[in-house]
């Protein structure tokens, strides 16, 4: 068996594995590369491997850094299966057409560039329409389920914890006689993560390719995280600001929306339940049309939601609601909120301020003091979002500069990822530990750092920790 480790190496983007054994080459991802310029020119490379030979596909979650390559494949005339989670799938078929309509939307405004400049026209690496075909392909499997795919080579996805329909793969391959195991983490989850189950715990493996986003940091605890963000939120309304936290349209937009609608239940104090009523009495907006559509695919897949959630479903409380929650669907709905000087709450994508509305609610409340730019996920370099929670002073948005006078703050513990201490207990976690450890999907440092600590505290059973 062979491994060719062709995306998220040494960076947290552009998921891609190619797999050989058993006289078959099979995909772990094909993500797309975000980030800086120069990164995200990596889309439109050629594949480092022949479309036509890949004889199937492993998904491990829709986060387009995992899945926003694969209609590029189908355009290239991939058309073997994506094996993927059932909700994976349903996600995708809002993530990958959206990722498209972004595609012709940033090629369309590039091409104007390009003509001005007397240089070719260009085609969108792929279009919305082109996305949808390529699900056709997508076949949906169960968590727990041994699927043969050949007689050599079998596979199961476990619930990773990440987001719904994030799956840990078990990649079992027979050659001349012996059967090896792979493990594929995909993203490991946050152990406290609302809504989801923790990641499996999984009993053996020959090899482990395991991400490290948060290798070298632990999260906050969930109670205090909570405290925290009612802190901020109570703050900036009593202040009359406004509230925007770009967030990942799927998985942390949920999170949050549940988040709100738990506080009132964690802390009896006379303080915290003033706070929590300004935060009730306040209007909360999820300013994303994927974000609102991953909302509802959520509802329809609470079977995969943890006990405690489902338990909280079964009583008539629906977690995903509470007053003052409002839908903000069309574009003009979108603009009326950056006019309205009532203070607020606003959810919108993307997470990393790259594309979307919300670019607009930055323009209009980076500048004022009054108002608070909430952070609840991973900033990539290069990103605007990064630029900003790194102190910018002032940041370029649609070509106009913008003073960073907003209270800027940064909640990590919302993270969907494992943090260093859960990536190392699913480590401890098996019972056959593996051979080989390789870690991917991870900036340097991160990386390093928690390569040493395996190093360290695996040098009893573990050859080697490999980074990638």
């Amino acid at each position: 068996m062979k491994i060719t480790f062709l995306g998220a190496t040494r960076t947290v983007t552009g998921s891609n594995f190619l797999v050989e054994g058993a006289g078959k080459k099979f995909l772990v991802d094909c993500g797309m590369w975000q980030g800086k310029t120069e990164i995200e020119m990596e889309n439109s490379e050629e594949f480092q491997y022949d479309v036509n030979d890949i004889d199937f596909m492993l998904l491990t979650h829709a986060h387009i850094d995992h899945s926003g390559r694969i209609p590029k494949l189908y355009k290239e005339g991939y058309r073997n299966k994506v094996y993927a989670h059932k909700a994976t799938c349903d996600l995708c078929t809002l993530m990958l057409p959206d990722s498209g309509h972004i595609q012709e939307m940033e090629n369309e405004w590039k091409n104007r560039k390009r003509i001005r400049k007397g240089e070719k026209e260009k085609e969108p690496l792929y279009t919305a329409e082109e996305a949808v075909r390529c699900l056709e392909i997508f076949e949906p499997v169960k968590y727990d389920e041994i699927i043969e795919i050949t007689p050599e080579i079998h596979v199961r996805f476990n619930d990773a914890g990440h987001m719904l329909g994030s799956s840990i793969i078990e990649v079992w391959i027979k050659e001349d006689g012996k059967e090896k195991k792979t493990v594929f983490t995909g993203d490991l989850g946050n152990n406290d993560i609302p809504l989801l189950s923790e990641p499996t715990m999984i009993e053996d493996t020959d090899y482990l390719v395991m991400e490290s986003t948060y290798g070298s940091r632990l999260h906050l605890a969930n109670e205090e995280k909570a405290k925290l963000f009612l802190d901020i939120v109570s703050e900036t309304l009593d202040n009359g600001g406004t509230v925007v936290i770009p967030s990942f349209a799927v998985g942390r937009t949920q999170e949050i929306l549940y988040e709100i609608n738990k506080l009132k239940d964690i802390i009896d104090d006379a303080e915290f339940k003033r706070k929590y009523k300004t935060l009730m009495k306040s209007p909360v907006y999820v300013d994303s049309p994927l974000a609102i559509s991953a909302t509802e695919v959520f509802t329809e897949n609470m079977d995969l939601f943890d006990e405690e959630t489902q338990a909280q479903i079964n009583s008539g409380d629906n977690p995903l609601e509470f007053p003052g929650l409002q839908f903000t669907r069309t574009a003009e709905e979108s603009k009326a909120l950056n006019e309205d000087i009532t203070p607020s709450i606003i959810i919108s994508a993307s997470g990393m301020c790259e594309v979307g509305r919300i670019k607009h609610h930055l323009k209009h409340n980076l500048w004022n003091p009054k108002s608070t730019i909430l952070f609840v996920g991973y900033q990539a370099p290069g990103t605007l979002g990064y630029s900003i929670v790194n102190g910018a002073e002032k940041v370029k948005i649609f070509g106009e500069e913008i003073a960073v006078n907003a209270k800027v703050e940064y909640l990590e513990g919302y993270s969907g990822h494992a943090d260093q201490e859960g990536l190392m207990n699913f480590i401890y976690s098996f019972i056959k530990k593996p051979k080989h450890i390789f870690l991917v999907h991870g900036e340097p440092e991160a990386q390093e750092i928690l390569g040493d600590k395996i190093e360290q505290e695996t040098r009893n059973w573990c050859n080697n920790t490999r980074i990638w």
